[in-house]
């Protein structure tokens, strides 16, 4: 899953902030059970869970992305 958000387009990279937990450290079991995740792979945007035991396509993954940040900077 780490793979395919490293390789979405620079454009969208530039809008996006990644974080990757490790489920073998204490902070990414916390952060599992946060997110209340139930398998892997999984994919939080903004503190929502999205994408649980798939990889989305990459276009479908670009489109939430995109419209989350013109949601968030409609005022600006």
């Amino acid at each position: 899953m780490a793979e395919s958000v490293k390789v979405l387009p620079d454009e969208i990279q530039a809008i996006i902030e990644v974080h990757e937990w490790d489920l073998r450290t204490r902070e990414g079991v916390e952060r599992f059970r946060e997110l209340k995740a139930k398998s892997l792979p999984s994919v939080a945007l903004d503190e929502e869970l999205m994408y649980e035991s798939l990889i989305p396509p990459q276009e479908e993954l670009i489109a939430e992305i995109q419209r989350r940040f013109k949601e968030k900077n409609q005022g600006d």
